[in-house]
Order: structure tokens, then sequence, then C-alpha cells
């Protein structure tokens, strides 16, 4: 197994030591990461990892603890960040998948980028709740299938994963980075999502409970994470009044 730390070789070609030497220490600089679970990351070989969502600052947090935990961090990000100036130059050179809110990878169909996931034998990032949670506590959301769908299209494990204390680095839709005081934010890791009652089955009504399986995990490790216990009900915003995209009062 490999060190945490260290991602293997492969991975470490290109520009990824350039950009870690970059985004390692800015964040490390304004938030001590504490990491535990790193074990239940697949030290070689492609994996879905799945996080919870309250912040727009998280993706660089997650990179970072997926980084330390010895592999290459990887997301299927909203396509419209491709169209920043610079940053869509830098996804596209650190191999980042792009996908269409409605759900279409701009490559293809997403399942195509699964495919492409295991050949290479990467591990990607995937959000399922698709959106900052709408929670006013900050626990997860409903989620949607699309982490299931691929982990179960790919035949590679599902990897819950929660943090606590982004929010004070930066708070959910805030105006800015908060780098002071140096804050401390908790990552937490499962053990892989036990997927198998759903293997070959593709469709709507699995796949949801299948999510829900998956979500129940990360809330879980969220509690953990707070000494709280999560809510036995998920926040849906469709019953809410509440738009599943977007910014939002709240």
């Amino acid at each position: 197994m490999g060190l945490p730390g260290k991602p293997p070789k492969p991975e470490r070609s290109g520009i990824y030591p350039a950009l870690a030497a970059v985004v390692v220490p800015s964040i490390e600089g304004m938030a001590r990461l504490r990491i535990t679970g790193h074990e239940h990351i697949p030290a070689t070989g492609a994996f879905v990892l799945s996080p919870n969502h309250y912040s727009e600052i998280d993706p660089l947090v997650m990179a970072v603890a997926i980084w330390r935990s010895g592999r290459v961090p990887r997301f299927m990000a909203k396509a419209s960040l491709w169209k920043v100036p610079i940053v869509g130059r830098i996804l596209t050179a650190a191999g980042q998948i792009p996908v269409e809110r409605a759900g279409r990878s701009s490559h293809g169909e997403p399942m195509a980028a699964a495919r492409q996931v295991v050949a290479d034998e990467l591990g990607v990032i995937i959000y399922p709740e698709g959106s900052l949670t709408r929670d006013p506590d900050l626990w997860p959301m409903r989620g949607k299938t699309g982490a299931v769908r691929m982990a179960l299209e790919a035949g590679v494990p599902l990897i819950p994963a929660a943090h606590w204390g982004t929010q004070h680095l930066m708070p959910r839709y805030g105006k800015g980075i908060r780098p002071f005081p140096r804050k401390t934010i908790d990552i937490r890791f499962g053990p892989p999502v036990d997927l198998s009652a759903f293997a070959g089955k593709r469709d709507q009504a699995s796949m949801a409970a299948a999510t829900d399986v998956v979500m129940a995990r990360i809330a879980g490790l969220l509690g953990e994470l707070r000494g709280e216990e999560p809510p036995a009900e998920r926040w849906d915003p469709s019953q809410r009044g509440q738009t599943e995209t977007g910014r939002f009062d709240g």
C-alpha cells in the first residue's frame, strides 16, 4: 500500500507537482487539516470519492486531502468553469472532467468518462449533492445519482468522505476567504460503500436507493466529526420551494 502523501509515480507527472507546490502550502497555510481514514483511499487503481459540499472552497480542501492521502485528485465539475480564462486551461491540463448541468460530459456521456477513469486507473471526486447544500445547518441534502452510476458502471469502489470546518475559511456563498486566524478543518474518509445489492441495476428507483445509502454514510461521517446525530431525513430543496442549483437565500 502506498504511503500517504506520495501519489504513484505515473500520477505525479505533468502539471500535478507544480499545482501541488502552489495549492498545498496555500491551503495548509490557512488551515490545519486533520485527516483520518486515509487508509480507505486505494493506493492504486480507479475509485469514486463522494464528499459533502457546503462551501465553494471545498474542492481545494478535498484536493489537498486526497494528495496527502497518496493520490492525485480529479473532479467532475461544471463545464462553465472551463470558460474562465486561465482556469479552463489549468483544468484541462490537470485532466479534470467537465460536465454540463444536465449531466452530459462535454466529451460525451458521463459513462464514457467513467470508462476512461478505469482505463487510466484514476480516482475521481464527484459531489453527489450536485451543489452546495441547502440544509440550514449544513448537513448533506438529498443526493443525485451520478456518483453511484459512475461507480457501478465502472465497477470501482465508492469512498464516502466528510469534512467540517471549511465554512470558517469561506462561508457558504461567501464573498471571500477568511485566512486569519488559521482554521482547523477535519476530514474523514470512510470504507467503501457496499453497492453490491444494486449491481446490474440502472433504473431510477434503484439508483435513488443506492444514492440514499451513500448519503447516509456521508452524513454519518459528518456526524462523527461534528459530534452530533445527523437528521433522520435529508433536506430536499424541491419540497422547500428552493431551486436545485445556484445561489439561494438561507
